[in-house]
């Protein structure tokens, strides 16, 4: 379900693994719970979660002071995150800023809506990598249940192997959604950390397009990002 990226006396970093459910369901151990059992942890917090189909990134806390400071920062858009994406079709725009309201759609799927009164709010910039595969990096400033699949699909490039976004019979073709938490960045106390983990399952995750196309994000906190009004 997971492997260990970096522990300490406060939290825990973990890579979670595609198609892992967070938290357990119909007599299946999550993936919060196995890790508590795994890691011997006797108390163990969810600071934030991805989605089923998303890998990468997470952190844990362990104690609930720690929890209380991780999770305000999350909420306060003081945490610096990065993901990445796939799309088999070409978007409306090459780069940008998406944002607007998140409204409930049809089959537990969501979607963008033109008003403003609590927008989801996506940066990307994106690339052409082969034919028919576009590289999407993507700094979201909120954190709303499928916000990046949303904000794909709303400029036509629904990202690969996402069957609630994309065309479902293509997608079955696909052997994951590629969607991966790559970058966190964040201070704690007066202490700042950085976790940046490239993709390791997925066949056009791991292929020297990808390899290729990557060389100059490898360090996303460094890119043109403009500055965003966030209120």
């Amino acid at each position: 379900m997971y492997e260990l990226i970096d522990e300490n006396a406060d939290f825990l970093v973990i890579y979670k693994k595609p198609n892992t459910s967070f938290h357990s369901d119909s007599g299946e151990v999550g993936l919060f719970e196995y890790c508590k059992q795994k890691q011997g942890e006797p108390e163990l917090y969810p600071v934030h979660r991805l989605d089923k189909v998303t890998s990468g990134l997470l952190v844990m806390a362990k104690t609930a002071s720690i929890n209380n400071a991780l999770t305000t920062a999350f909420r306060t858009r003081c945490v610096e995150k990065y993901y990445l994406a796939l799309s088999a079709k070409k978007p409306t725009k090459k780069q940008g800023l998406i944002k607007g309201d998140m409204a409930a759609s049809r089959r537990g799927a969501f979607k963008l809506m033109a008003t403003q009164e609590n927008p989801a709010i996506t940066q990307f910039f994106s690339k052409s990598i082969a034919p028919g595969r576009r590289l999407f990096i993507i700094k979201p400033h909120t954190g709303k249940t499928h916000q990046i699949r949303v904000a794909l699909k709303s400029i036509g490039a629904p990202i690969m192997g996402d069957a609630l976004y994309a065309d479902a019979a293509s997608s079955s073709a696909i052997d994951r959604t590629y969607l991966h938490a790559y970058s966190l960045g964040f201070t704690l106390g007066n202490t700042p950390y950085r976790y940046t983990v490239l993709p390791r399952e997925g066949q056009y995750f791991n292929d020297a397009i990808f390899t290729e196309g990557m060389d100059e994000w490898r360090e996303p906190w460094l890119l043109p990002w403009p500055k965003v009004a966030e209120t």
